[in-house]
């Protein structure tokens, strides 16, 4: 099979990073990975066995709206008899097209002699057709311009035996190779495993018993021996595609750099000269950088299939709470080698600045990498991607305990400490049995990457919320959303970044809710969306009741919940305030404990120091409108604001003074909107 143009798919990386190569990832919700366990099989067959006693013999006369349906029923009925069906003859006129079909036992008819080659021991093949009679023709007939298909004739006379189930599910029919497998098969094969040794070790990954397999080892053979036929024939077409269109990308990045001098690109390449990784950045990415490049976020997500390429995006997190990009790299491979360069060129392309934290996938190359390109940055793993594996590693030999441990690893997230950490740590894996599972030695090794109670003190910004998430999601979706070449890649990259930029979301500041008046001083310095946060730490921190201990420390706890209390350390003098929680340290933020704490050391304003200059509006990448009579704008707007709520309030006392609301309202539209705009409120 020659390929006429070689499109570019993305998938997500499969490959599990715990190190063994046969073991690959089936994220939550991805269902283009899934692979059939032994408990799906189970609950197939359970589908399967319903669905037979819903289905009863055919008749003459039965009616179906497509030829299609009345084949699915006809195979359904025949597996519950223990015989499959074929497609026979098809007879079609210019007028209705197709208007018969016939569908026969697969023991119908009799094997034509076919003309022996000539060889000297020509091979004789045993025939399974008999001259069974079992059949049902369909008869395609059209009423009131409306198509659908009835029975005209039907034989259930079979001169054979029929089947058992144990039997009639090896028939050819009957047996699948799902896609989940078909992936399984190939990457074991391209490790050298014969097909004898595939099929057992597939068993032993569904846990089922030997030949329960929904197919055997001569369709595993037969699958094997046509891939690698098609991949002979496009092996040479598929090498010299891929050498052509890295060129053509390279080529577009040099076009660029010629146009763009603030754009950055460099390539290494193989034994051969051909190119092996690829990285780029572009000018105004570098000039963020230098503004929020205190967290980055690297995305591996993606893989090419085609082209066999990881995709990796430098993300960064603006004072807006936005995904922002910095970089983008291609690489031949995930070994440490290709994560030390991506890593050292990137750190290049931003003038030598590393950043203070940068967040990733759990990857063991990965974190070689940064530990030794970047010593002193705080590595973080985005705990969604940890929950995201748990099912594939644990679900199967867990099985029905596995909602438990779930249950476990949650409150394992909430320990209060390290300590905490060990101790719940130690009693979930000795419960579960998983002391010598090589997953969980991988998330023990990774704890401190990871877990809350490691990570508290690591400065993230907002990074690690849903909404970063899905802020990242939406970017990456723009890139790999539909077969695209890979000289588009670089296009592509930047179409999704200056759409990101162009339509930038309207972020205005909410109205005040506490009348405290560090609020008010808050929102003349932070942005929108910082603001918004630390607003939402004010508003909680009225629950939270305050203790002074007799040697300084505040105890900060909720009024309802003893336990989960913080010691808050205020110092006046210098204005310095701590929380045992570490939210600021961790977010930029400052939390509901010592917000509590300085309302009730009547403190008016929050210290100039927990005001971060990256969430705050004197940043050149706040909006303009949020610079330019933005006070005056939300003043209005909390006026109009109030007004409407005093109107809605009386309205609703009667029906007649909803009537009479209404009329007037619609005429001062009316009145509203033909007063001509000659003077602005104020100038944008």
């Amino acid at each position: 099979m020659a390929l006429k143009s070689l499109n570019n798919i993305w998938i997500r990386r499969q490959q599990c990073p715990c190190g063994d190569w046969k073991c690959y990832i089936r994220l939550e919700g991805d269902e283009s990975t899934c692979q059939v366990t032994k408990s799906e099989i189970e609950s197939t067959t359970t589908t399967t066995s319903s669905l037979y006693d819903t289905v009863f013999m055919p008749y003459v006369g039965q009616i179906f709206r497509t030829d299609d349906e009345a084949f699915e029923y006809y195979s359904t009925f025949a597996r519950k008899s223990g015989f499959s069906i074929r497609k026979a003859r098809s007879t079609e006129s210019q007028n209705l097209g197709v208007y018969r079909r016939d569908f026969v036992c697969y023991r119908s008819g009799f094997n034509q002699p076919r003309k022996k080659a000539n060889v000297e021991h020509p091979r004789e093949r045993k025939s399974v057709r008999c001259g069974c009679d079992a059949k049902l023709y369909l008869t395609k007939e059209v009423v009131d311009g409306v198509s659908h298909w009835y029975v005209s004739q039907f034989s259930n006379v079979h001169n054979h035996e029929l089947l058992e189930d144990d039997q009639v599910r090896l028939l050819p029919a009957y047996r699948k190779i799902q896609q989940g497998d078909q992936d399984r098969i190939l990457l074991l094969s391209k490790a050298g495993f014969p097909v004898n040794r595939i099929v057992k070790l597939l068993e032993l990954e569904k846990g089922v018993q030997a030949g329960q397999l929904p197919f055997i080892e001569k369709d595993v053979r037969n699958f094997v021996r046509a891939c690698k036929k098609s991949v002979q024939e496009n092996d040479a077409f598929l090498s010299e595609k891929r050498e052509s269109d890295t060129l053509e990308l390279l080529e577009s990045c040099k076009g660029l750099a010629e146009r763009d001098m603030d754009f950055a690109y460099d390539c290494t390449s193989d034994e051969n000269q051909k190119v092996e990784n690829l990285v780029w950045a572009y000018g105004d990415s570098i000039q963020a950088y230098s503004l929020f490049g205190d967290v980055v976020v690297f995305d591996t997500t993606y893989r090419s299939i085609p082209y066999g390429l990881l995709l990796g995006v430098f993300f960064g997190i603006d004072n807006n709470g936005k995904a922002m990009l910095l970089g983008c790299v291609l690489l031949q491979d995930e070994s440490c080698r290709s994560f030390t360069w991506a890593l050292q060129t990137f750190v290049r392309f931003m003038r030598g600045r590393h950043p203070q934290t940068i967040l990733t996938d759990i990857d063991t190359g990965l974190k070689e990498a940064i530990a030794r390109e970047m010593p002193n940055t705080n590595h973080v793993v985005f705990m969604w991607h940890i929950v995201s594996k748990l099912a594939s590693w644990f679900s199967q030999s867990l099985g029905s305990h596995y909602e438990e441990f779930r249950g476990g690893f949650d409150i394992l997230c909430r320990a209060g400490n390290v300590d905490e950490f060990e101790q719940q740590w130690n009693l979930l894996v000795t419960r579960f049995g998983l002391v010598p599972d090589r997953h969980a030695a991988l998330l023990y090794s990774c704890r401190a990457s990871w877990s809350p109670c490691y990570i508290r003190e690591h400065f993230v910004a907002q990074t690690m919320t849903p909404e970063f998430n899905l802020s990242i999601d939406s970017f990456l979706k723009r890139i790999v959303t539909g077969p695209t070449c890979m000289q588009l890649l670089l296009e592509e990259v930047s179409a999704a970044a200056s759409l990101a930029k162009q339509i930038p979301p309207r972020f205005t500041y909410p109205s005040l809710k506490t009348c405290m008046p560090m609020e008010d001083h808050a929102r003349g310095v932070l942005t929108p969306y910082a603001f918004s946060v630390l607003q939402n730490e004010m508003v909680l921190s009225v629950q939270y009741a305050v203790a002074e201990m007799a040697n300084g420390p505040y105890i900060v706890h909720h009024f309802k919940k003893m336990e989960g209390e913080c010691c808050v350390i205020w110092n006046p003098e210098n204005e310095e305030i701590q929380c045992s929680c570490k939210e600021f340290e961790h977010s930029g933020i400052l939390c509901r404990h010592t917000l509590r704490v300085l309302t009730v050391k009547n403190c008016f304003h929050i210290p100039d120091q927990y005001f971060l200059l990256r969430w705050r509006q004197e940043s050149p990448h706040v909006a303009a409108e949020n610079q330019n009579g933005q006070g005056i704008d939300d003043d209005c707007a909390q006026t109009f604001h109030s007004l409407t709520e005093t109107l809605l309030t009386e309205s609703m006392i009667s029906k007649d003074r909803v009537d009479y609301a209404n009329q007037e309202l619609t005429l001062l539209i009316d009145r509203v909107r033909n007063i001509a705009p000659s003077n602005c409120l104020y100038q944008p």
